[in-house]
């Protein structure tokens, strides 16, 4: 099984050790499986709020929340559309069987979704003991069937708050992900779902020119022009929207499921949980290599300058050599 690489910025801004958010989406088990694989590893009080929602709390490192990934059942929404056909909900036996109906046809397209604290970046190994219980509790990921677009999120606390550190990390995602050194293959249900989208050319090649040295206002202001979306790989708009919530609010974006918070929503395409090669370590460690060149700043320009005057398929070989160096060293 991969070892977790740490980054070499393992404080944050604000000094304290850095901290990451991990999100599983799966399918194959009820809410109440989940909620006690999260139980077995972390301990805590498994609470019901809903046939669509449990609690764990008291947990170590914090509240877990298990939900059907769906605002329709959690917001309750679909009661509207009950009652204009007729349906009475206000019998809660009537209520309960909606509910448990809904539960099982959501199961076969909506994933289940274990939502846990932001944890010490050190303890990433305890994130992936659970993803190895639910595992072993027979967890579907992706590729289990055509219709699973179920993904894996982490977020990142950053570990500085200035404009030219920021375009060091996007600068570096992007040529790594362009090159595919970052990339799992899509599977088809995700490619033909509106989720993730690679960041446009225009903008990738805006960031990588060397005279592109915007203040905040101008790095916000760049990224809303051309990513109006929370649908990227490396979704910005968590973290702009913490610093300059007003600028971000302001914009034609999803504003209402933006949430601020100083952190790196990086969203991989693939939740892999069900096979047995596959752990959190490996998306994880993607993630290393990216901070890693955008600390690499004599690196980051050269492969910066490459990508923007040569065919992409040079640039690619070229990052991919620099990446396995980095692979292996960072492994010693």
């Amino acid at each position: 099984m991969s070892r977790f690489i740490m980054p070499h910025q393992m404080h944050a801004f604000h000094g304290d050790y850095r901290h990451v958010g991990v999100e599983m989406e799966m399918g194959g088990l009820q809410l109440s499986e989940i909620a006690r694989a999260v139980t077995d590893v972390f301990g805590g009080t498994a609470i019901s709020r809903s046939s669509f929602e449990i609690d764990i709390e008291n947990a170590r490192h914090g509240s877990f929340r298990v939900e059907l990934d769906a605002s329709l059942l959690k917001d309750h929404e679909y009661r509207r559309y009950l009652a204009l056909i007729g349906i009475d909900q206000d019998d809660p036996q009537t209520q309960h069987r909606i509910d448990d109906l809904l539960v099982r046809l959501a199961g076969t397209v909506v994933p289940s979704e274990v939502i846990a604290p932001p944890v010490r970046i050190a303890a990433l190994e305890e994130m992936d003991n659970l993803r190895l219980c639910l595992h072993q509790a027979g967890a579907k990921g992706t590729r289990a069937a055509l219709v699973y677009a179920f993904a894996v999120q982490f977020n990142v606390e950053a570990a500085e708050l200035k404009a030219g550190y920021l375009l060091d990390i996007l600068r570096a995602f992007v040529l790594l992900y362009e090159s595919g050194s970052t990339q799992e293959r899509i599977d088809i249900s995700r490619k033909i779902l509106p989720f993730i989208r690679a960041f446009p050319g225009d903008y990738v090649r805006a960031i990588l020119a060397e005279n592109y040295n915007p203040d905040m206002t101008e790095l916000i202001r760049d990224y809303l022009r051309h990513n109006a979306t929370r649908n990227r790989p490396l979704d910005m708009l968590p973290l702009f929207a913490h610093l300059n919530r007003d600028q971000v609010m302001a914009a034609d974006v999803e504003t209402h499921l933006i949430k601020p918070r100083p952190t790196f929503h990086y969203r991989l395409p693939n939740c892999r949980i069900d096979e047995p090669d596959w752990s959190l370590a490996q998306p994880w460690n993607d993630w290393v290599l990216v901070e890693h060149l955008a600390a690499d700043k004599e690196r980051l320009r050269e492969h910066s300058r490459a990508y923007l005057e040569n065919p992409l398929e040079v640039v690619a070989a070229r990052i991919d050599d620099w990446a396995d160096k980095v692979r292996k060293w960072i492994k010693k």
